[in-house]
C-alpha cells in the first residue's frame, strides 16, 4: 500500500507552470550556495550544490516521464514504473520526496542511502557520480542546514518542462564559473576561463564524427564547449554520443564533470577516475588509446608526479626524455602526443610559458620533440587570466602529421595584449579570441606580432621556443590612442578607490572584533 502511494505521488507536479528563465534558474542555485557560507570552505561549495541539484534533476524527470508513460497506458502504473520507460532508475523509497520526509537527524543517512542506491541502479551510467560528500557528519554540515537546503531545492521543479536540459547546462557552467570566483586561487584544480576553453576548442576545429579527449578534465569544460562549438554548426548533441572522453582525478570534480555532460544532453560519454599519467584508463591494441582531438589545461607545474616509473612507461610516453620531479609540464606534452590518432591526430593544450625556455632535461626533451616536428604553433597569452596562476601561459598546437607547407616550421604569435585588466584577475574577452585565432589560421607572418620560423633558427637558438626571440615588438606602435589610455586611467582610479572602501571597512570591522 505504502509502494503504492508513493508511486501515485510521481503524477503530481508542483504548482509552477510556467518555464524558468535563466536568471531565475541562476538566482535560485546560488540561493542554495548562500546557505552553506560561513559553515563550509567557499572551495568546497560545489562538493554540496551539484549533487543535491542533480538529483533534485534526476527525480523530476523521473516524475515527468513516469505521468508520460501513465497517458500512453491508460493509467498502468506498473507499466510507468518500468525501468525501460526511463533515461535512470530511481529506486523506490530514495526518491526526492522520500529523502525530505526523513526526520532531521536522519535526513544525512536518508540522502547517504538515496544516493547510493541510485548509482548502483545504474551502474554504467552513474556508479559514484555524486562523489563523496560527507553528509551524514553534523560537524561540517548540521541537520538543520541540510533541511534547509533541501527545502531550498523543493521551491523549483527542474523537470524538462519548466528547466530543459540547455537551461540547465547554462545555469550549471554559470555556477563552477561562481564557484571558481569564491575559491580563486583553489579553482585552477577544476576551471579553465570559458574565452580560453573557446580559443583552444576554435583552433582544435574538431569535426563530426571525430573523437575528443581531455586528460585533465576537471569539470569538463572543455568537453562542453566541444558541444557548443557544433551547436554553433548545427549539430545535434547526440552526434558526439560515443565520443567524448575524458579523465580526471578527483573524485568530487570527476562526479562534477559526468553530471556536466548529462545535463548538456550528452549521454553517451566516457569520463574515467585516476592519475592520468600514473594510470590511464583509455587503450586500444595493446597500447594508448588515440583520438582525433586532445585538449588539455592540465595543472601547472605538477610536483611528484610519478617520474620514477617514467623512463619505464610502458605505453613509451617517455621515450624522448623523463621531466623532472618538479614539474610534470612536458609529461603531459609526451601523454597527449601519444595520444594523438596517427596522421589526422591534433592537439591544444595550455602550460606555463617557463616550458618554452626551461634548461636541463626540459630543454633536451623540448629539442627532441622539435625535431620530430610536432609542434605546429606556439601562442603566448598575457598573465593572471588563470586562477591561481599569475604569470603568463602559453598554448602549443600540436599535430601527428602536419600539412606539407607547414612542415619543418612554427608559427609564434605574441597574444600577451590580448587582454582586458581586472582587479584580481585579467579576462580574455571574445574580441581578443577572435583575433587570436585569426592569426593562428592566417599562419603568417605579421610585423610585431606573428612569425613562421624554420627548425633551423630554431636549432641555432639551442632549441628555445622563447617568443621574444622570434616575435619583436615595435614598442612604439604599442601605445594606445590618448583616449583609451585616459579611459584605463580613470578604471584604474575607480579601480583604487573601491579597493580602498573596501579595504577602510574591513579595518572597521576588525576593530569591532577586536
Amino acid at each position: 500500500m505504502a509502494e503504492r502511494e508513493a508511486t501515485e505521488q510521481l503524477s503530481l507536479l508542483p504548482d509552477a507552470t510556467r518555464a524558468l528563465t535563466l536568471s531565475e534558474l541562476e538566482s535560485h542555485l546560488l540561493g542554495a550556495a548562500h546557505l552553506l557560507r560561513g559553515l563550509v570552505d567557499q572551495a568546497d561549495f560545489k562538493s554540496y550544490i551539484f549533487p543535491l541539484l542533480f538529483y533534485k534533476r534526476l527525480c523530476d524527470v523521473y516524475s515527468e516521464e513516469f505521468d508520460d508513460a501513465l497517458a500512453h497506458s491508460d493509467g498502468d502504473r506498473d507499466f510507468a514504473a518500468k525501468a525501460d520507460q526511463h533515461r535512470f532508475v530511481i529506486p523506490d523509497g530514495h526518491r526526492w520526496d522520500d529523502v525530505v520526509a526523513a526526520p532531521d537527524e536522519k535526513l544525512g543517512r536518508a540522502l547517504t542511502d538515496a544516493l547510493r542506491a541510485i548509482e548502483k541502479a545504474n551502474p554504467d551510467t552513474l556508479d559514484g557520480i555524486f562523489g563523496d560528500t560527507p553528509w551524514t557528519n553534523r560537524d561540517r554540515i548540521p541537520p538543520h542546514v541540510l533541511r534547509a537546503l533541501l527545502d531550498h531545492f523543493s521551491a523549483r521543479f527542474l523537470g524538462d518542462a519548466h528547466a530543459d536540459a540547455d537551461l540547465l547546462g547554462q545555469a550549471y557552467e554559470y555556477l563552477i564559473k561562481k564557484f571558481a570566483d569564491l575559491s580563486n586561487k583553489k579553482a585552477g584544480e577544476f576551471y579553465t576561463p570559458r574565452a580560453v576553453v573557446e580559443l583552444l576548442v576554435n583552433i582544435l576545429a574538431p569535426e563530426p564524427g571525430e573523437t575528443v579527449y581531455d586528460p585533465a578534465c576537471g569539470t569538463g569544460g572543455m568537453l562542453i564547449e566541444v558541444t557548443h562549438h557544433f551547436a554553433r554548426k548545427g549539430v545535434a548533441p547526440q552526434l558526439l554520443w560515443g565520443r567524448v572522453f575524458g579523465q580526471e582525478k578527483n573524485l568530487t570534480t570527476s562526479g562534477i564533470a559526468r553530471m556536466n555532460l548529462i545535463l548538456h544532453g550528452i549521454e553517451d560519454f566516457q569520463v574515467a577516475r585516476g592519475d592520468t599519467l600514473r594510470d590511464p584508463r583509455f587503450f586500444a591494441d595493446g597500447g594508448l588509446r588515440t583520438f582525433d582531438c586532445v585538449i588539455a589545461n592540465p595543472p601547472f607545474s605538477l610536483a611528484a608526479w610519478g617520474e620514477k616509473e617514467w623512463a619505464r612507461d610502458p605505453y613509451g610516453r617517455g621515450e624522448t626524455g623523463v621531466p623532472p620531479r618538479s614539474t610534470a609540464d612536458w609529461a603531459w606534452v609526451q601523454h597527449m602526443l601519444t595520444s594523438m590518432r596517427p596522421g589526422t591526430g591534433r592537439a591544444v593544450v595550455v602550460l606555463p610559458k617557463g616550458i618554452l625556455f626551461r634548461d636541463g632535461t626540459e630543454a633536451r626533451i623540448r629539442e627532441k620533440i622539435i625535431k620530430s616536428d610536432a609542434i605546429e604553433a606556439v601562442i603566448g597569452l598575457g598573465e593572471r587570466l588563470f586562477y591561481g596562476a599569475q604569470l603568463a601561459a602559453c598554448v602549443l598546437v600540436l599535430r601527428a602529421q602536419k600539412p606539407k607547407d607547414r612542415r619543418r616550421k612554427i608559427l609564434f604569435i605574441d597574444a600577451s595584449d590580448q587582454l582586458r585588466k581586472g582587479r584580481n584577475q585579467n579576462v580574455l574577452e571574445a574580441e581578443h579570441t577572435s583575433r587570436i585565432h585569426g592569426w593562428y589560421r592566417s599562419f603568417a607572418d605579421i610585423k610585431g606580432r606573428s612569425r613562421v620560423v624554420g627548425l633551423p633558427e630554431i636549432e641555432r637558438n639551442g632549441g628555445s621556443l622563447n617568443i621574444p626571440l622570434y616575435v619583436g615588438k615595435d614598442r612604439a606602435a604599442e601605445l594606445p590612442p590618448l583616449s583609451e589610455a585616459v579611459a584605463a586611467l580613470e578604471s584604474a582610479l575607480t579601480d583604487a578607490a573601491v579597493a580602498e572602501n573596501e579595504l577602510r571597512g574591513l579595518l572597521k570591522e576588525w576593530r569591532l572584533l577586536g
